[in-house]
């Protein structure tokens, strides 16, 4: 095991069933033809991970828990990539966690069991160690594990070393102290619904001297930071085969951006041609974005 990576990242690491279908999305009495399926590494920080790998950053996994039947995914999807896994706990009385997403061009369905556990009251994820984050450069903390996702945030804190999530509430101690947190769409409209981007764009800005990223989907992306100008961006046009894991890279690329030291608009540009790359192919996980035509696309 290596001493020291670029990147630590803490929070959903699963094996996915990806279905991509042909004719259109499922209608309900009605038959639909699989076109392809995949069981390949997902989640939040399994897909950020596959795809900092192929951008040339070295990483180091954290969070959930790995069993029986998702481990052997885990171990031989990474086997020849920079990504250590050595953090991720076995689960001896589970086949682990896994999600199973139908995918139709920019529709997607995801179904898993996560209110289920989170529901039962015991741990099934890690609880984040000082000695294996220090030595990073940048984090990524998904919000999902409350205070063990919190104090991820806070030992990086302590160590000053800068973290992104997404997700994040403005009210949220994770915000105040990221140095970029990422707004999907989906969870403005469930957290803010009502108001304008613009709207709870100046909400999140106010609350931390971290830059504030909203993007919705095929619509302008907003970005900006406390006591500054509030801008926009478009999208990277680009032919849509699956939007699974779209998020996901968007994050992996806003990590990137830290870890290099890019300017506000450079990160989120950077971000947004890795996830546009994305979403124009399938399986992500089995041809992520690489760097060479990151920088072709911008």
């Amino acid at each position: 095991m290596r001493d020291t990576y670029d990147i630590y990242l803490f929070g959903q690491i699963l094996a996915t069933h990806s279905f991509l279908l042909k004719g259109g999305f499922l209608r309900p009495d009605e038959y639909s033809e699989i076109k392809e399926h995949y069981l390949l590494p997902g989640g939040e920080t399994g897909t950020a991970a596959t795809v900092l790998d192929s951008l040339g950053a070295t990483v180091r996994m954290d969070g959930t828990w790995i069993g029986t039947e998702v481990a052997p995914v885990l171990q031989e999807f990474y086997a020849d990539k920079k990504v250590d896994l050595s953090l991720l706990h076995m689960w001896q009385e589970d086949p682990g966690v896994m999600d199973y997403v139908v995918i139709a061009g920019l529709v997607r369905s995801p179904m898993g069991r996560f209110q289920t556990l989170f529901a039962s009251g015991k741990r099934w994820w890690n609880t984040p160690k000082e000695e294996d984050i220090l030595g990073c450069k940048v984090a990524g903390i998904d919000p999902y594990f409350g205070e063990d996702s919190l104090l991820a945030a806070d030992i990086c804190r302590s160590h000053q070393i800068p973290y992104v999530t997404i997700d994040t509430r403005h009210d949220s101690v994770l915000h105040r102290h990221a140095a970029v947190n990422v707004i999907s769409h989906e969870c403005s409209d469930q957290q803010y619904a009502g108001m304008a981007p613009e709207e709870v764009m100046e909400m999140m800005m106010q609350e931390t001297e971290g830059l504030t990223i909203l993007t919705q989907g095929g619509g302008d992306m907003f970005y900006g930071r406390k006591g500054g100008e509030l801008r926009r961006m478009k999208p990277f046009p680009v032919e849509v085969r699956s939007t699974l894991g779209a998020g996901d890279t968007y994050k992996a690329g806003c990590i990137y951006g830290l870890l290099h030291g890019m300017k506000d608009e450079e990160l989120v540009r950077f971000a947004a041609a890795c996830s546009a790359i994305a979403i124009s192919r399938f399986p992500l996980p089995l041809n992520p974005p690489r760097l060479e035509e990151v920088e072709a696309m911008l």
